[in-house]
């Protein structure tokens, strides 16, 4: 019978609350923020259901994932967390994975999902099954490593005293004081030799993991502003020159963000007025963005906005495409 996984009622838990989603999206009461779950919709849905009568599991949810408290207001404080909604949006489309189970209890909020948060889930459903015989996944390296050389030299030890003791047990001929001596040297050579080699793999083991991890996660980890979008870059790499732009951690969030030429044909404003074109001020004018970003103009740091009908009206209209 197979065993019951911490990740097995993860995946669970997420499969339920995207059932739910696909429920709510169609016939549910906020199924207007929910059928196309834009970052700002499901902002202004998260502010609706935080400022009617939130559950204490549900504060404590809010403070886990945008790490601050929840504070009721007449204006919505949380469009400052606007660019965290993506992460959402994305987990109830199915698009990504998200490895963070705040994430998943945020969204279980949003369809007002009744088994949560997770912990609360994992209660009403089954406990996961971790076997005392199974090594815990959060054993680390070193601890690996003892178990390996402990488990070497005890079997080495026993062959050891194993051989040592044929050779001590009396004999049914006589043996000279020189063929136990040759033995045993023999016995303590071949130890020293695995031994050896015991080490020496380590050792390569080692070198290897240390390898795998610098090229998977730190080698082209990060990022750099090339004059229009983001681009992939060596952590080690430096500015050469003062014209370019910061290298930063890697954001895949921020790989589709892009800045764009606006003209009075671009659409800026989806059916409901939602905005879909971002603006901010240069020292020469002004640049549009096809999303938020972070929330900064990556050049000169300076936010970015939302479109609106007024800077429509006085950038972009009469000035034709080229």
């Amino acid at each position: 019978m197979k065993k019951i996984t911490q990740e097995d009622i993860e995946n669970d838990y997420k499969e339920a609350i995207r059932e739910k989603y696909r429920v709510e999206k169609s016939d549910g009461k906020y199924s207007h923020y929910l059928s196309n779950p834009s970052q700002a919709l499901l902002r202004d849905l998260c502010w609706e259901i935080f400022n009617a009568e939130p559950k204490a599991d549900d504060l404590a949810v809010y403070r886990t994932f945008f790490k601050a408290e929840f504070v009721p207001k007449e204006v919505d404080t949380s469009q400052q967390y606007t660019d965290k909604f993506k992460k959402v949006g994305a987990f109830f489309k199915a698009e990504r994975e998200t490895a963070k189970i705040s994430t998943v209890d945020l969204a279980a909020i949003l369809v007002d999902f009744e088994n949560r948060p997770f912990r609360k889930f994992v209660k009403k459903g089954f406990e996961p099954d971790f076997s005392k015989n199974e090594i815990n996944s959060s054993t680390n390296e070193k601890e690996i490593k003892e178990l390996d050389v402990d488990f070497v030299d005890e079997n080495f030890e026993k062959e050891a005293q194993s051989t040592e003791a044929e050779v001590l047990s009396p004999p049914l001929e006589p043996k000279s004081t020189n063929i136990f001596i040759d033995t045993k040297e023999k016995i303590l050579q071949r130890f020293k030799e695995k031994l050896k080699k015991t080490i020496i793999a380590i050792t390569l083991i080692f070198g290897l993991v240390t390898t795998v991890v610098y090229f998977a996660f730190f080698k082209k980890h990060c990022m750099q502003w090339t004059g229009n979008h983001y681009e992939v870059v060596d952590c080690t790499s430096h500015n050469e020159s003062s014209n370019l732009n910061e290298v930063i951690p890697l954001d895949k969030d921020l790989l589709d963000f892009r800045k764009i030429t606006a003209c009075d044909t671009t659409k800026c404003f989806l059916t409901n007025g939602e905005a879909i074109v971002w603006y901010g001020k240069t020292a020469n004018g002004i640049d549009f963005f096809n999303d938020n970003g972070n929330g900064w103009h990556p050049e000169n740091r300076k936010a970015l906005r939302p479109m609106t009908d007024y800077m429509f009206k006085r950038y972009l209209k009469g000035k034709p495409c080229k």
